[in-house]
């Protein structure tokens, strides 16, 4: 955890005046929902207690001075007039991208000054940019006065991503950074973008395994996966007789009784997302009901699909997975994010996470070669601002 304090004093260190707000955004982690998102389905994340926080002072002027205290204190400057890309400084696209977005849907922006911490890992797969942009956007608005819903501030996190980052990413991250409830998960329609926040059940703990296997070839599979998908759906409005604008429109039994007439690997893709949006819906009634073994077998079932179906995992994942599932305690496990690395999600019960870290860090570490990161995670609030310091 990062203490408030600490970053206020690193801020009055670099900028020479305490800053007037802190503000937080949180990472996350999808319980089960995998490359759903893009073809309108559904997805169910939390958000975890690793975050960012930004320490800002408003200027008189329009510079944003930024300075990443995680990146050796690298400092950043953009004009409000002219918002440019700095890739000498890349983290700092995150927050040019939100500033410009903010100010294209009529939000002026004043100058500030902003130092910027967190402990979200880099390139684990949970979420550390999309925190960073909400994080910013959230900062903005504060300094700024203006009026943002949630669900706004999240569209305009995913088009800052989209059209000024240059990823292509879906709505979720940006999303459950926003809009997450403690204690609970957030059931997301990709399509509408309706959501209700569902309890999780008593008595588990969900645990993050990060491999420590950076993704790799992420951008180009995920190109070709998305393509796959689009071709399915085109071809299964031709074989239903009905409009398919993605594959959210079509159900199980309808994708069996047509797989024969897609090729292969396209009908493996499409049976992956089709039996992923079912699983989604029943493990938010699972959670609802309380039922962590029903809940388990979800997860279970979808790491199969995606290792099978979509062909997203690798060795180390598939190793933590199965480490996991021998321990004593550990309901289902999963991979989770884009996949060819990153981390694996796990539902244990809370009296085994203690001897369920120790064995699978050491069990895994012996077979790859590898040491992990292990994070039992508490499902966090949404990003917000934080309380003023009581001194």
């Amino acid at each position: 955890m990062i203490a408030s304090h600490n970053i206020r004093d690193e801020f009055e260190m670099i900028f020479g005046l305490p800053p007037t707000l802190v503000v937080r955004a949180p990472g996350r982690v999808n319980l089960i929902g995998e490359h759903t998102d893009y073809n309108d389905g559904f997805v169910l994340p939390i958000a975890i207690d690793r975050e960012t926080y930004i320490a800002a002072r408003r200027r008189a002027d329009r510079l944003v001075r930024m300075v990443a205290l995680d990146f050796g204190s690298e400092m950043s400057e953009m004009s409000l007039d002219a918002i440019t890309r700095d890739d000498a400084h890349r983290w700092s696209n995150y927050l040019r991208g939100v500033a410009l977005m903010l100010e294209r849907r009529g939000r002026r922006l004043p100058g500030a000054e902003m130092a910027i911490r967190g402990n979200v890992p880099i390139g684990a797969g949970l979420s550390s940019s999309a925190a960073l942009q909400v994080c910013a956007a959230t900062a903005f608005r504060a300094l700024g006065g203006f009026d943002l819903d949630g669900v706004t501030l999240a569209r305009v996190c995913q088009k800052a991503d989209n059209e000024f980052v240059g990823i292509q990413s879906g709505i979720m991250d940006q999303f459950i950074s926003a809009l997450a409830r403690a204690d609970h998960a957030l059931l997301i329609d990709c399509r509408d973008l309706s959501y209700e926040s569902v309890p999780l059940p008593r008595g588990a703990t969900i645990v993050v395994c990060d491999t420590m296997k950076r993704r790799r070839l992420v951008d180009s599979e995920y190109n070709a996966r998305r393509a796959e998908c689009e071709q399915a759906a085109r071809l299964l409005a031709t074989q239903l007789g009905k409009p398919v604008r993605a594959l959210r429109d079509v159900s199980p039994s309808e994708l069996a009784r047509c797989a024969d007439a897609l090729p292969p690997i396209v009908a493996r893709r499409a049976r992956h997302v089709v039996t992923e949006n079912a699983r989604v819906l029943d493990a938010a009634a699972a959670a609802r009901r309380g039922d962590l073994a029903a809940f388990g077998a979800l997860m279970d079932a979808s790491h199969a699909s995606l290792r099978d179906d979509y062909a997203v995992s690798c060795a180390e994942l598939d190793a933590m997975v199965e480490i996991a599932r021998q321990q004593s305690g550990c309901f289902g496990a999963r991979l989770t994010g884009a996949g060819f690395g990153g981390c694996t999600v796990n539902l244990v019960e809370d009296g085994a996470v203690p001897t369920f870290v120790a064995n699978v860090a050491q069990a895994y570490a012996a077979r790859t070669g590898r040491e992990p990161q292990i994070y039992p995670c508490r499902a966090s609030a949404g990003a917000g601002e934080l309380p003023p310091p009581s001194f």
